[in-house]
């Protein structure tokens, strides 16, 4: 098998565990045990090509908010929702995520995986109730408002936590094991 054919074996795998976890929202859950973080985070380990590491789990998280959007709570909408409201917060913290990644997972380690899916979490936590905060008419815009904020949020912080170990084990753990375990997805060892 040659090595290009390898490639694209390993890249569709590797767009398809993206794609599948994105999925896995429409499931019912926890509130916020999501994939999010670990798909940003898996794209940035496995994918190669700066624009596809960033581009599938965007593009992954955008199929799953338009089927969450638009069949599971489209009792909330009127008429077709292509993006929700204040998903610039979401999607910006996937690229800040990646990039993240990016600086970690320069090596495939539990406690590089563990210490990634740890600050995705965090940095999600951040970004995303700020982003609350600042476009909701719920908290008053001085430092009391967005502490109260982020207090809110903390309840959901967990379950963020969780869900990013729980997907990021699962992605990453999946991966490496059809990596050893199926040989057209095996790299040949430099000699």
């Amino acid at each position: 098998m040659t090595k290009q054919l390898k490639n694209r074996i390993r890249l569709s795998i590797a767009v398809l565990l993206v794609l599948f976890a994105a999925l896995s929202r429409l499931i019912p859950h926890l509130p916020n045990f999501t994939p999010i973080g670990a798909m940003a985070l898996f794209g940035a380990a496995y994918f190669s090509n700066r624009i596809v590491a960033f581009a599938i789990p965007l593009i992954s998280l955008w199929i799953s908010d338009l089927l969450l959007n638009n069949l599971v709570y489209s009792i909330y909408f009127d008429g077709f929702v292509w993006f929700h409201s204040g998903f610039y917060w979401s999607y910006g913290s996937i690229i800040l995520i990646g990039f993240l990644g990016h600086f970690i997972l320069k090596k495939i380690k539990f406690k590089n995986v563990l210490l990634a899916s740890l600050s995705a979490s965090t940095l999600f936590f951040i970004v995303s109730n700020f982003g609350v905060w600042m476009s909701s008419f719920l908290y008053t815009k001085d430092l009391a408002g967005l502490t109260t904020c982020y207090v809110a949020g903390i309840p959901f912080f967990g379950n963020m936590v969780m869900g990013d170990l729980f997907y990021s084990a699962l992605l990453f753990g999946s991966y490496e094991f059809m990596q050893r375990r199926i040989p057209a997805m095996q790299l040949e060892k430099v000699r």
